[in-house]
C-alpha cells in the first residue's frame, strides 16, 4: 500500500475540456484548485500536498478507461483525504463522479467540502446546522450526496485560513476513526 501523504482535489471540469488555450482553467472550479495551490506555494504553513502532482499529467484527449480513469484512482490511493470544490457551477461529469465514487466508496477518504460562493462560517449554516442552501448543491453531484453519509466530511466556507486549518485537522485524515458525520466550524 502506498503512503498516503496528498491532498486529492476534486473539482468540476468541462468535458470535452474547453477547445480554447485556457483550456481546463477556463472553468471557475478548477480556478479555485489554482487559488489552493498558489496558496500552498506562498504560505508554508498552507499544508497542502497536490496528490494531482503525484503522478504525471495527462492528455485531455487520453482514453478514459486506459489512461484517465486508473490515473484519478492512483492519485487517490495516495491521498489522506479529499478536497471537494462543491460550487452552482459543479456539474456531475463522469470524472466527477468517479473520483468522487471511488474516494468515499471504495477508499473511505474523509473529504473537505468547499464552497467558494460562501466566505463565512455563518453562511453555511442555518438553525444550528448545515442550510439547505448547501444541501441543495449536493443534487450537482449525486453520488455524492448519497455517500455522504458514509466518511467524515467538513464543510468549509471559501476562507483561507479555515481551509487552512481542515487541511491540518487530523480528524480529516485516511485511518483517523474519526465517526462518519457532518462537521462544520461553528460560529
Amino acid at each position: 500500500m502506498s503512503l498516503r501523504i496528498g491532498n486529492y482535489t476534486a473539482f468540476y471540469v468541462a468535458e470535452p475540456f474547453n477547445p480554447s488555450r485556457l483550456g481546463a482553467n477556463a472553468t471557475r472550479d478548477f480556478l479555485y484548485y489554482n487559488l489552493i495551490k498558489a496558496w500552498s506555494a506562498s504560505d508554508a504553513s498552507f499544508n497542502f500536498r497536490d496528490s494531482h502532482a503525484l503522478t504525471y499529467n495527462v492528455r485531455d484527449g487520453s482514453d478514459w478507461e486506459t489512461t484517465l480513469k486508473p490515473r484519478l484512482r492512483a492519485r487517490i490511493r495516495a491521498s489522506k483525504n479529499v478536497l471537494f470544490i462543491l460550487s452552482s457551477v459543479t456539474v456531475n461529469s463522469r470524472a466527477l463522479r468517479e473520483e468522487i465514487d471511488y474516494a468515499i466508496n471504495d477508499q473511505s477518504l474523509p473529504v473537505i467540502v468547499i464552497y467558494p460562493e460562501f466566505t463565512t462560517k455563518e453562511s453555511l449554516l442555518s438553525n444550528g446546522g448545515i442550510s439547505q442552501r448547501i444541501r441543495n448543491l449536493w443534487a450537482n453531484v449525486p453520488v455524492f450526496r448519497d455517500s455522504v453519509h458514509k466518511v467524515p466530511t467538513l464543510h468549509v466556507p471559501w476562507a483561507k485560513d479555515l481551509i487552512k486549518l481542515a487541511l491540518n485537522d487530523t480528524d480529516l485524515m485516511n485511518g483517523s476513526g474519526a465517526l462518519p458525520i457532518q462537521y462544520f466550524y461553528k460560529v
